[in-house]
């Protein structure tokens, strides 16, 4: 097997010898941060890719891997930077193949496994609930985990194969998590994206195993008994009893939030306080991810290596660290089970397995190497956290502040530090160091998938974060530990406390002017060439780190000046679209009103879609009016966006609207004979259901792009034709 030490020479670990100069500019580009690099290209280019990859692809991968390794080891002597070259992109290759198999093997575990559901008929499920949570709107969601006997099963339930959930809307009355459970609910597949290039649902869907969404038409009931997912279910009730018991300790909107903290659950939590907390820069508080399992790994680490090293004597004798990590180990692997062990969760749980695993081998726990084989345990177990905003933004985040740590220790002056006003300087100046780090490395990727950016993140996180990281969780975590004690009044009643000083500070924050700015989505292409860039800036050594910093420019260039789609068309034959001046109509005299604004066909027609559209168009202004169309039995006709679209009711007069039209949007199916001598583009219902949503972009009185939400011949696992 081809080991990774035996491909790269050895004399360049050694930065000071005269050789590794001459490739200092690599230095950081050691076998596990490549291998980690090889990972990320391997699965990236695994679900970008329009088509599934065959095993030729993956196979000519392998074989590159292979002949650079070849070059490498039969090069010239004393060509170190044609070694070094070579043993990069040997590796880089190389795990790039391994992971893009794996990448797909893992998908087709998850996907295609979706029963045929009769839409619109109310079908039996049963299962065991797993878990309440609630909807954008702020309706109660179940998550039910279906059950695996079908000679139990009602006629008309879902028969499961394996382990498959179903995500419904409904009353859940008497039924608490790990209970039981039948309801009769209206199903259908998951969902894609409801607008071209957006969140995808039914991707995501099918990792989490859920294979049906819905809504139930009656309150839940008690289901049979069940035998299966005994464990499970009974980790779920001592979960929902926990967040139960953290909330009758609270006032409801810090004890909503504290149950999120502590125990995942999230269905009780304010949508306002949400949204001040994106707004201020602090919605990653609420998700369970490395900095919840850092301070809570990193606390009782430090506690218990505390305590150890107040025994003098076993201390001078042992390493009081090692047996601190495994404790923590211990406390991690609790909190992953009672936080209900989501993908992010998961995430930080075995970053933080890498960290406490180099303490106890004794190797350097913060570094670019322990964050590289972390990149490679998520990729290797969740191969599609790769395309997750969590993912990118959790490591780049960890990226940037191990290399801000190396810069600091290199220069840092400790002479400043004296005393309790330098020790409270140093602090307050790390702290704002840190913010300011993680917040530059994370707005990228977070302004990429979410379309907006916390102008004064900055300063929430500098306000608020003191209060999180020195009492809110401290006092979380004891208070935990304390409830089987009877102990846990006055830790709760402090992190109450911080909580409710948290919220009002972060209300503060979230009402400056100009708190929240929006952003147009940008495509797959820019943010590879930006995270191109961000790689190349924390690994580069010397002046060659510019080159990512340009890269990175590149890409925000690129993105700021890419033109946006004027023109929407939802699956349902909504019509979306930005009009900026008045158009007269020759042949009617009708006329759009003159502006900048948005208008709509339908006012009460996919309503989420539109919404979603104008989201990754950056637009935050007033909600689009009603056009003003010329309407008849047959349709509906305006000039917009330089183009006559129409929207066709009946066909009767087809030939008329053909002629008259540049773009038809039809209620009805169009026949193929018709569209064929029809002169406009026509979207029928046939089409849209086909192909989704459709993006298009419309240029002095031309269309110049269409794009759409799933485009014909591109079949994937989760996306099938």
């Amino acid at each position: 097997m081809l080991q990774p030490d035996a491909i790269l020479p050895h004399g360049v670990a050694n930065r000071g010898t005269k050789s590794a100069k001459s490739v200092d500019a690599l230095a950081d580009f050691g076998p596990a941060v490549v291998a980690a690099l090889g990972a990320i290209i391997g699965t990236g280019l695994y679900f970008s890719l329009p088509f599934e990859p065959s095993g030729g692809l993956i196979f000519a991968l392998f074989a590159l891997g292979t002949a650079a390794a070849a070059t490498n080891r039969f090069s010239p002597p004393g060509r170190k930077r044609l070694e070094r070259t070579a043993g990069m992109i040997a590796i880089i290759l190389l795990v790039a193949s391994v992971f893009m198999l794996r990448a797909g093997a893992h998908t087709h575990a998850h996907h295609g496994r979706s029963p045929a559901i009769e839409s619109g008929r109310a079908v039996a499920v049963e299962g065991w609930l797993e878990a309440i949570d609630r909807s954008g709107s702020g309706r109660q969601r179940l998550l039910i985990r279906l059950r695996n006997d079908p000679d139990t099963l009602a006629p008309s339930a879902i028969a499961p194969s394996g382990r498959q959930r179903v995500r419904v809307l409904g009353d859940p009355g008497a039924i608490g998590p790990g209970d039981a459970v039948m309801v009769r609910a209206v199903l259908a597949p998951p969902r894609s994206a409801a607008v071209p290039g957006g969140y995808d649902f039914a991707f995501h869907a099918g990792f989490e195993d859920i294979i049906a969404t819905g809504f139930a038409v009656a309150p839940a009931e008690p289901g049979p008994a069940l035998a299966q997912d005994r464990v499970e279910r009974r980790i779920a009730r001592l979960r929902a009893g926990l967040s139960a018991h953290i909330r009758d300790r609270m006032a409801p909107r810090p004890g909503g939030l504290a149950a999120a903290l502590l125990t995942g659950d999230r269905a009780h939590v304010d949508p306002g306080d949400v949204e001040i907390l994106r707004r201020s820069g602090l919605g990653h508080v609420l998700a369970i991810s490395g900095m919840h399992m850092a301070l809570l790994a990193g606390g009782v680490f430090f506690a218990v290596r505390l305590a150890l090293s107040a025994a003098t004597v076993w201390a001078r004798r042992q390493d009081p660290a090692v047996p601190a990590a495994w404790i923590a180990l211990v406390f991690a692997l609790g909190y992953l089970v009672i936080s209900g062990g989501a993908i992010p969760t998961q995430r930080a749980f075995i970053m933080t397995v890498t960290v406490l695993g180099a303490v106890i081998l004794r190797r350097r726990a913060l570094s670019l190497h322990t964050l590289a084989l972390g990149v490679v345990a998520v990729l290797a177990l969740q191969p599609q956290a790769v395309i997750m905003p969590g993912f990118q933004m959790s490591f780049s985040a960890a990226a940037a502040l191990i290399a801000a740590a190396r810069v600091w220790q290199d220069r840092r002056d400790t002479s400043g530090a004296r005393g309790l006003v330098g020790q409270v300087r140093l602090f307050l100046g790390g702290l704002g160091t840190t913010s300011l780090v993680a917040g530059t490395a994370t707005a990228g990727f977070a302004a990429f998938h979410f379309h907006r950016i916390a102008s004064f993140g900055l300063a929430g996180n500098l306000l608020v974060m003191p209060i999180f990281s020195l009492i809110v969780m401290p006092a979380g975590v004891l208070g935990f530990v304390l409830i089987p004690l009877g102990l846990d009044g006055l830790p709760f009643a402090i992190m109450e406390a911080g909580l409710s000083g948290m919220l009002q500070l972060a209300a503060m924050v979230a009402d400056w002017p100009g708190a929240q700015r929006l952003v147009a989505a940008a495509s797959g292409p820019v943010l590879a060439l930006f995270s191109t860039g961000f790689v190349l800036l924390l690994l580069l050594r010397g002046p060659s780190r510019m080159t990512g910093a340009l890269v990175m420019g590149l890409a925000l260039v690129i993105w700021s000046l890419a033109p946006q789609p004027n023109l929407f068309i939802s699956e349902t034959g909504l019509i979306l679209a930005r009009e900026t001046s008045a158009i007269q109509d020759s042949e009617t005299g009708g006329a759009m009103e003159a502006g900048s604004g948005w208008v709509v066909s339908d006012r009460r027609r996919s309503r989420f879609a539109a919404r979603v559209f104008l989201e990754a168009r950056g637009e935050g202004g007033p909600a689009p009016t009603r056009w003003s169309a010329n309407c008849d039995a047959m349709g509906c006709s305006t000039p917009l966006v330089g183009l006559r679209l129409t929207r066709l009711t009946r066909l009767d007069d087809w030939q008329t609207d053909c002629q008259r039209s540049d773009l038809i949007v039809s209620d009805v199916d169009i026949p193929g004979w018709i569209e064929a001598r029809c002169e406009a583009v026509v979207f029928d219902p046939d089409r849209l259901d086909r192909t989704g949503s459709q993006l298009i972009r419309i240029s002095k009185g031309h269309i110049r792009s269409i794009r759409s939400a799933r485009p014909e011949g591109q079949e994937r696992p989760w996306r099938p034709l």
